[in-house]
């Protein structure tokens, strides 16, 4: 598999490089860069302490880590974090949005949040028609619960 290359510049002196958890996903955890505290339905940027040039035609994905919720009663607020190529500086520090659902503080160096990168979609044509050719579903939600 062909490798691609990020290139990261650190933004504390103690940063915990980034590197894949071996065997288990392809995506790459992040770590909060400073201690945040939270009161319950609290809103609050949490520094991730990275700023990130991606290479050419991609962008990253930020999601929750699957026990983000469970260890922290964090949310993120976007839902997916879409990272674009273009963000890329010094000073373009990567952050999570969270939400709290309960009182928290999240400390420096705890795994909050991962990413991958995924390329850029490719350019679209829009074209209006009056009938499209598929069969209808039955519109959404309508393949039931089981």
């Amino acid at each position: 598999m062909e490798k691609e290359t990020l290139y990261i510049k650190y933004l504390t002196e103690d940063a915990i490089p980034l590197t894949y958890v071996e065997g288990k996903s392809d995506w790459i955890d992040l770590r909060a860069a400073r201690d945040v505290h939270f009161e319950k339905g609290q809103f609050q940027l949490i520094p991730l302490g990275i700023a990130v040039r991606l290479p050419e035609g991609y962008e990253a994905h930020v999601a929750p880590r699957s026990s983000t919720f469970r260890n922290f009663g964090l949310l993120q607020v976007n839902g997916v974090g879409v990272v674009d190529g273009s963000y890329c500086g010094d000073n373009d520090e990567w952050f999570v949005p969270m939400l709290a659902t309960r009182e928290v503080t999240v400390h420096k160096g705890d795994r909050i949040c991962q990413f991958r990168i995924l390329k850029n979609q490719p350019a679209l044509e829009f074209v209006k028609v009056e009938h499209l050719s598929g069969e209808d579903r039955g519109g959404f939600g309508s393949t039931g619960i089981r």
